[in-house]
């Protein structure tokens, strides 16, 4: 998916309904908008458009997987992509002091005078919302954290040194409280 207008909906030459887009999303996509963190990305995203007057009703379908680095111990780990997202866009004058105004994220203003609808930039931000904040690998039917193991002694030891530390770190302090 190498060009901006592939996102772009001419949603003037629309009959009001329900309208249909899929989106077939890999590497390029995102790192065209600067995300080097994901690889192996196979997304489908089913966007519902229904058109009314006056405003526009989106409803985005995010599906597929993706390959990511666990936050704790690097190793590589595939992440599910699904969730859903709804928006709304309305037909106004002004859209920018709208846009200013608007405190639901979920509503956006274009001008009455546009004729696309340029969807991109939201995929791209569904897609990165439909994945954990933490990406940590998972547990196995034990509960038992399949992370590196050779990382998480490490860890480990780093989290007993700081803690022995952290009584030394603050003692120089104390005769600051009773000043």
């Amino acid at each position: 998916m190498g060009s901006k207008r592939e996102f772009g909906i001419a949603f003037v030459g629309l009959k009001p309904g329900v309208h249909e887009f899929d989106y077939e999303l890999d590497d390029k996509f995102f790192i065209d908008r600067g995300c080097n963190e994901l690889k192996n990305v196979h997304a489908k995203v089913k966007l519902t458009l229904e058109k009314n007057s006056g405003f526009m009703r989106l409803k985005f379908d995010i599906g597929g997987k993706a390959d990511a680095i666990c936050d704790r111990c690097g190793n590589p780990l595939t992440l599910d992509l699904w969730d859903e997202f709804n928006m709304i866009v309305k037909l106004v004058e002004n859209p920018e002091e709208m846009n200013d105004q608007e405190e639901d994220p979920d509503i956006h203003y274009i001008s009455r005078t546009e004729s696309h609808l340029e969807v991109g930039d939201w995929i791209y931000e569904f897609v990165m919302l439909s994945m954990p904040m933490q990406r940590i690998c998972p547990e196995d039917e034990k509960g038992k954290s399949t992370c590196n193991a050779e990382v998480l002694k490490m860890l480990d030891k780093m989290q007993q040194k700081a803690d022995s530390n952290a009584g030394t770190l603050w003692k120089g302090l104390d005769k600051f409280k009773e000043n």
